[in-house]
C-alpha cells in the first residue's frame, strides 16, 4: 500500500467529504481533519486508518467498521458497491431479463440505511427489487433468493463481528450461476467480476438512487408474511407430532441480534413449547450491552443462558450469533453443570443423526465438511457408506458440493437443509438439533452419551484452537511466514511427516492461503487466516483409539494431554 503524506491525505478527505452524500459521515470526518490542523493526539492515525485504502470486496463481500472514510462501512461505500452489482447484474444479463435482487438487513447500526440506500441503486437501474419488511435473520434472505427466484441476494450485516462494524454479503441466484451455486454465497470468479465493476473514485452524484420503486415484502400480521413463510418451510423438516407432546425443555439466547423471534416462532411451531429464552438478550440492540463480543464462540458469551438453564433445569441450550447463521450448543454435565459443545461436536452429531433419518426414509445421504474441520464426520461417512466431501473453508464452497444433504464447518456453522437455504442457518440447526436432542430424551439418553457412542466407533478426534489477534492483517503474514520457513520437526512428541502449502492446492482443492502440518501418529494442524476478522486462527486435532465405552475417560485424558502438548509446539514454532 502506497504511504501518503498528511498533506495528500487531508486533500483527499476533504474532496471524500466534499462528495459525501451522508451529512453525518460528511461532518464527522470534517471533525476529524479539524482535529489534524490543531495536532490533537491521535488524529493523524484515525485520518490514515480511514483512508488506508477502499475496503476489499472479496467472496465475504465486505466488512469493516461503520464511519467516514474509504476504509470504513458508509452510505458513499454502499453506493458505489451497490453501483457495482447492479453493472454486474446487468451485464449477465445480457438484455435477456431484468435482474431480481432482494436485500435484507440486520439490526446494527446504520443497517437499514445501507439496504435502503442499495435498494434506490438497485431501482435506478431499472431493476426489480425486493426488500425485507424488517430485520430477519441472513438465512430468510438465504432462503429468499431461491424463494423469489432472484438473481441476487445482499444481506447488510456484520454477523458475529464486533458493535463498531456493518458488512454485506452477496449472493447468487439461479440466473447468474445455474445448478448448485444458486441461493449460495458467491466464489471466484463472480467476485472479482463484481470487485472490477466497483468503481471506487466513481463520482457519487454519478450514481442515480431512486427515493421508490421497489417493493417491500410482506410483514408480520399481512398476507404473504416473509419471516411466516421462511418459518413454515423450516418447521415442515421436524414437524410437531399428532399428539404434540415434545417435552424437551430449551434455553436460547439471540445475543441481541435478530434470530430471537424466528428461532422461537420455529420452535413452537414444531411443538416444543418448553421454551426459556434469555430475555436479557432477546429484544436487537446493536451496542450488545451484555456480551464483550457478540460472538457465542467468545469465552462468556454464554454465560447468561447457562445461568438460566441451570435455574429452569433445561435439557439444551442454543446460542445463535447476531444474524442467527451459526448455532452454538450446550448440554449438561453428568457431575452437574453445563459444557458448550465444539462446533465439531454438533457438526458430527447432526450428521450422524442425519444419515440414520435419510436412511430410514430411503434418502441418499451426501455430506460435506470443510478443511479446519475434524476429520470424525468423514469416519463416520466411511463406516455408513455414505458419500463425504472436504471443502476449503466457508459455506460458499460447502454450498457447491453436487446434491449435498448435510454440510457443516467448525465456526458454528451448519446447513441442515441445504434445498432451502444455500448457507449455513443457525435456526434450522437449532430445530435439528433439539428433534434429536428429544429423540435422546425419549430413549432415557442423552448427547453426551450419543457422543461416547460415535467416538467409540470412530475413536476419539479432539480438537482445538489457537486464535491470534493481531492489529495489522500484516502480521498474519509475518507469523505465517514464519511458520512456513521453519516448521517444527515434532507435535505433540510425533514427528511431522508432512507440511502442505494450501497455496499450492491439496486434496484437490483450490488453492487458499494457509499450511497443513501432519504428523505420524495422525495429529494435523491447519493454520490460516481469518477471513473476516484480523486474526491467524490454528486449528489442532489429534485421534485417539478408543477400545470400548469403558475406555472412553482415559482415552479422552489421552487426547487432552496431545492437544496441550501440541498447544504449546505449536505456540513456540510461531514465536508466541
Amino acid at each position: 500500500m502506497k504511504h501518503h503524506s498528511i498533506e495528500e491525505l487531508t486533500v483527499r478527505a476533504a474532496e471524500w467529504a466534499a462528495a459525501d452524500p451522508d451529512p453525518a459521515t460528511a461532518a464527522e470526518l470534517r471533525e476529524v481533519l479539524a482535529a489534524v490542523e490543531r495536532g490533537q493526539d491521535g488524529a493523524e492515525a484515525d485520518l490514515r486508518s480511514r483512508f488506508s485504502g477502499p475496503l476489499e470486496f472479496g467472496t465475504a463481500g465486505l466488512r469493516a467498521a461503520i464511519g467516514a472514510g474509504e476504509s470504513r462501512m458508509n452510505i458513499a461505500v454502499v453506493r458505489r458497491t451497490a453501483a457495482g452489482i447492479a453493472r454486474f447484474l446487468t451485464g449477465a444479463a445480457e438484455g435477456a431479463y431484468v435482474p431480481r435482487v432482494v436485500i435484507g438487513y440486520d439490526a446494527r447500526y446504520r443497517s437499514h440505511d445501507f439496504a435502503v440506500e442499495s435498494a434506490g441503486v438497485f431501482a435506478a437501474a431499472g431493476f426489480e427489487v425486493l426488500l425485507m419488511p424488517t430485520h430477519l435473520p441472513t438465512p430468510v434472505l438465504s432462503w429468499a433468493v431461491r424463494a423469489f427466484d432472484a438473481d441476487a441476494g445482499v444481506m447488510v450485516t456484520a454477523s458475529h463481528n464486533p458493535k463498531e462494524d456493518n458488512g454485506y454479503k452477496v449472493y447468487v441466484g439461479g440466473r447468474v450461476e445455474p445448478g448448485v451455486g444458486r441461493g449460495a454465497q458467491i466464489v471466484p470468479p463472480i467476485d472479482g467480476l463484481i470487485s472490477e465493476a466497483i468503481h471506487w473514485d466513481e463520482d457519487l452524484a454519478g450514481i442515480a438512487v431512486a427515493d421508490s420503486g421497489w417493493t417491500v415484502l410482506p410483514a408480520a400480521g399481512e398476507e404473504g408474511d416473509v419471516e411466516a413463510r421462511y418459518v413454515a418451510d423450516i418447521v415442515a423438516l421436524s414437524p410437531a407430532p399428532a399428539d404434540g407432546a415434545r417435552d424437551l425443555s430449551i434455553v436460547s439466547t439471540a445475543l441481541h441480534g435478530v434470530g430471537g423471534h424466528t428461532l422461537a416462532a420455529v420452535l413452537s411451531g414444531a411443538g416444543y413449547s418448553a421454551l426459556h429464552p434469555v430475555l436479557e438478550q432477546e429484544t436487537p440492540d446493536p451496542d450488545f450491552p451484555t456480551v464483550a463480543f457478540p460472538n457465542p464462540e467468545e469465552k462468556g458469551a454464554m454465560d447468561l443462558s447457562l445461568a438460566l438453564a441451570e435455574r429452569v433445569g433445561a435439557d439444551l441450550v442454543v446460542a445463535n450469533d447476531p444474524d442467527a447463521d451459526r448455532c452454538s450448543a450446550a448440554i449438561p454435565t453428568p457431575g452437574g453443570g453445563w459444557r458448550q459443545l465444539r462446533g465439531d461436536e454438533v457438526g458430527v452429531l447432526l450428521g450422524s443423526y442425519l444419515i440414520r433419518r435419510d436412511a430410514a426414509a430411503g434418502r441418499t445421504s451426501i455430506m460435506a465438511n470443510s478443511i479446519v474441520s475434524s476429520r470424525q464426520l468423514g469416519a463416520v461417512c466411511a463406516a455408513a457408506g455414505v458419500e463425504h466431501h472436504q471443502t476449503l473453508t466457508g459455506f460458499k464452497w460447502l454450498a457447491r458440493v453436487e446434491g449435498l444433504t448435510f454440510g457443516y464447518e467448525e465456526a458454528l456453522g451448519y446447513d441442515v437443509a441445504p434445498a432451502l437455504t444455500n448457507d449455513k442457518d443457525g435456526i434450522s440447526a437449532s430445530l435439528l438439533l433439539a428433534e434429536l436432542a428429544q429423540a435422546l430424551k425419549d430413549e432415557g439418553r442423552s448427547i453426551q452419551s450419543e457422543l461416547d457412542r460415535i467416538n467409540v466407533g470412530t475413536g476419539i478426534y479432539a480438537t482445538d484452537q489457537i486464535s491470534i489477534r493481531v492489529a495489522e492483517l500484516s502480521e498474519r503474514d509475518v507469523l505465517l511466514g514464519r511458520l512456513r520457513s521453519a516448521a517444527p520437526a515434532t507435535l505433540g512428541g510425533s514427528a511431522v511427516v508432512f507440511v502442505d502449502d494450501l497455496a499450492d492446492g491439496v486434496d484437490g482443492l483450490p488453492p487458499t492461503t494457509g499450511l497443513r502440518l501432519l504428523t505420524e501418529d495422525n495429529t494435523r494442524v491447519i493454520v490460516r487466516p481469518s477471513g473476516t476478522e484480523p486474526k491467524l486462527k490454528c486449528y489442532l486435532e489429534v485421534v485417539v483409539a478408543v477400545a470400548s465405552e469403558s475406555g472412553l475417560e482415559a482415552a479422552d485424558a489421552a487426547a487432552d494431554a496431545r492437544l496441550s502438548a501440541v498447544r504449546t509446539d505449536l505456540g513456540a514454532a510461531l514465536g508466541l
